[in-house]
């Protein structure tokens, strides 16, 4: 049922962060990145568990998306499964059924149909398999299923730290099978809040310093987030009993701390849960379990904590997959028990009722999954669902600025501006498209405001940098560049442009230092080769140009000024027949190229081993 549901996203593509976590994570694509997952503080998050199946994936699927795909899939369906032996032995009515809502609940489908959110389903099938474990120890006694719930908890933490409530739900089924809590209940949970503790704490660590950065996520105070709160509880039961409407992103609230009416949802989620607490030996017993179940697990997601994505909404599908399966269970244990009572028909009742339900989810996960088969399809759903949503307008604007469409993406981008100010992204996109514009004051501009906002933004540290070097302004070049490259030292293309400034400066062994490290980082970097064989090339090396300007031409044939640069160290080298061909090759390129045509000119009007004119001009 899982893989029909979600047929759609079989066949679909990468996702907006997609790039972070995979395709251009220098961690995953290395064959030697598993150390540095697990022990740098380099990426935006510390989910080492999750990286390091996609480091295993990519060796499997490269830049197949269709095989993430799948994994995510089968991943989520494994978890519901899990989800219904757990149910069953914790005697709950409509186990089945309540697992079958899960498997292809709407909700579910941004943490499915996005490859980046395996770290939701990754998590889900260890946290499940705990629970799963922890029952199990509890019922036979044998420690080394305690171990084993233990390890898996801890395996689901490293995939995402979401689950560090689990604690809570330990206790909770505990006092759910006993109607109180033990003194070896307690002792057991030990552990468990420890490693929740701890890996909490890094993950906060590393959404302050990597992921956010010195970005503004949030100006409000406690007592607004306290109030948003009550409001994002009732949000998140509403879409897991009513699935509708469902945007990639919310409108963001604005929440005041100072209305007492902000209030009210808080007032009767607590409410709700005394007057569960209040006949817990009867009806609110069931009630009491699944509604403190979804807050429990809600918790991380409240608001008490920045998360980066806060900035554009405080509220997020995928930011429930964990807590979903309480009020789901709850739903489908009411219908099983109420349908139960009919002395006539009621099994017939039940699987009549639970098809329709099922049959119903399944179809709106299908056509909503169906918006996550490419960038363009879900951000324009986005915009539909939430016209002044800022990322989307932004990347609505990249697609456009993509396909050629400058001055439309700038529209877009504007607009982003208009409802988010400081959006550096947008910022960084508006620069871009300026500097194809020619409006090259006006793109640093943004890139400096991109900066300011966001100071470890090195796309936008690279691009000011590149521009400057444009410009021949090659100190204040040299100094961003340096900054890019301190941010992410692993970038060929900015060893290379790097190096292209220290040359400009005079500072040649620098440079040529740099563009042997773009090379041993990128060996296919033609650029830095093409500059490489110019360094030597002027400094008598004809050997080392000739092989780096081949090499160059080898990766990109239609590779102008290193077909021009090796044709210049070939007649210097004395082989003019060779020479030649390399000129012919840059006009048939550039038939009008003013100096490929001198060049010839000189050479069939002279004797073949005559000296060319204006040796010196072969350029980086």
């Amino acid at each position: 049922m899982t893989f029909l549901a979600y047929q759609p996203v079989w066949n679909a593509g990468f996702l907006w962060d997609d790039n972070v976590m995979l395709t251009e994570n220098r961690f995953v694509q290395s064959p030697d990145g598993l150390p540095e997952i697990w022990f740098s503080t380099e990426q935006p998050d510390y989910f080492p568990m999750t990286s390091t199946v996609l480091w295993l994936e990519w060796r499997l699927w490269g830049a197949n998306a269709s095989g993430y795909h799948l994994v995510n899939v089968l991943l989520h369906a494994l978890g519901a499964l899990l989800w219904w032996r757990v149910l069953l032995r914790l005697a709950i009515p409509g186990a089945w059924l309540a697992a079958a809502l899960f498997a292809v609940h709407p909700v579910n489908v941004e943490s499915v149909a996005w490859i980046t959110e395996i770290k939701n389903t990754l998590a889900m099938l260890f946290y499940a398999f705990t629970l799963l474990a922890y029952l199990r120890f509890e019922d036979t006694g044998r420690r080394r299923w305690y171990g084993v719930a233990f390890g898996a908890f801890v395996l689901g933490l490293l995939s995402k730290t979401a689950v560090a409530p689990l604690p809570l739900v330990l206790l909770g089924v505990a006092w759910w099978r006993r109607e109180r809590l033990e003194p070896r209940d307690m002792w057991r949970s030990i552990p468990f809040f420890a490693a929740s503790a701890s890996l909490a704490l890094a993950t906060i660590w590393f959404q302050h310093h990597r992921a956010i950065a010195g970005a503004i996520i949030r100006e409000d105070d406690f007592w607004s987030r306290l109030a948003a709160a009550g409001w994002a509880v009732w949000f998140y039961l509403s879409k897991a009993l009513l699935p509708v409407d469902l945007v990639f992103i919310y409108p963001r609230w604005r929440v005041s701390g100072t209305n007492v009416l902000s209030y009210a949802p808080l007032f009767l989620v607590v409410a709700t849960l005394a007057v569960c607490w209040r006949f817990r030996r009867s009806w609110g017993r069931a009630g009491l379990l699944s509604l403190g179940y979804f807050v429990a697990l809600l918790l991380p997601v409240l608001g008490f904590i920045n998360i980066s994505f806060m900035r554009h909404s405080l509220v997020a599908d995928r930011w429930q997959y964990f807590a979903l399966i309480g009020p789901v269970a709850l739903a489908a244990a009411g219908i099983t028990v109420a349908l139960g009572r009919f002395a006539r028909g009621g099994e017939f009742l039940r699987l009549a009722c639970g098809a329709v339900l099922v049959i119903s989810f399944g179809t709106l996960t299908w056509q909503r999954s169906r918006l996550f088969n490419d960038v363009d399809t879900l951000w324009h759903a986005t915009l539909k669902g939430n016209p002044n949503c800022a990322v989307a307008l932004n990347h609505v604007g990249a697609g456009l600025f993509e396909s050629g469409r400058v001055d439309e993406a700038i529209v877009h981008y504007q607009k982003a501006l208009a409802i988010l100010p400081r959006y550096e992204l947008a910022h960084y996109h508006l620069g871009c498209a300026l500097a194809e514009k020619g409006q090259t004051e006006d793109a640093m501009a943004h890139y400096r405001t991109a900066l300011e906002i966001y100071p470890d933004f090195v796309d936008a540290s690279f691009n000011l940098g590149t521009t400057l070097l444009e410009l021949g302004r090659t100190q204040d070049a040299t100094v961003e560049l340096q900054k890019a490259l301190a941010m992410r030292p692993h970038w060929a293309k900015t060893h290379n442009n790097l190096a292209s400034a220290l040359l400009q400066s005079g500072r040649v062994d620098e440079a040529v230092t740099h563009y042997q490290k773009a090379i041993a980082l990128q060996p296919d970097h033609a650029s830095a080769r093409n500059n490489l064989g110019w360094v030597s090339l002027q400094n008598g090396g004809l050997d080392e140009a000739i092989a780096q300007f081949k090499t160059a031409v080898q990766i990109k044939p239609d590779y102008v000024q290193a077909h021009l640069n090796l044709a210049e160290a070939l007649f210097r080298k004395g082989q003019v027949r060779e020479a030649v061909a390399e000129y012919q090759t840059v006009l048939v390129l550039q038939p009008k190229h003013p100096e490929a045509t001198e060049r010839l000119a000189g050479i069939f009007s002279t004797t073949p081993d005559a000296a060319p004119r204006n040796r010196d001009s072969a350029k980086p």
